[in-house]
């Protein structure tokens, strides 16, 4: 899996917990930092695919990584 983008990710060097919040409505400070990511997509799409369960990832919580996951069941 080449896992290269992640060079690029605006999270390089923050700490992680910022992107393990307790609950997905203490999620914006994460969110914060995706938005202004160069791999947000790629991060996403990293997440979406490989099922990440936990944290924040391209901007997302799981619930909404989910709800992405549903909705493109939906439109194939």
């Amino acid at each position: 899996m080449n896992l290269i983008w992640r060079q690029n990710a605006a999270c390089q060097g923050l700490d992680p917990e910022i992107f393990y919040p307790a609950t997905d409505d203490e999620s914006d400070a994460a969110k914060r930092v995706c938005c202004q990511c160069a791999v947000q997509e790629t991060c996403l799409e990293h997440a979406l695919g490989s099922r990440e369960r936990d944290g924040v990832w391209g901007g997302a919580t799981e619930k909404e990584r989910r709800r992405i996951i549903r909705q493109r069941r939906r439109s194939a």
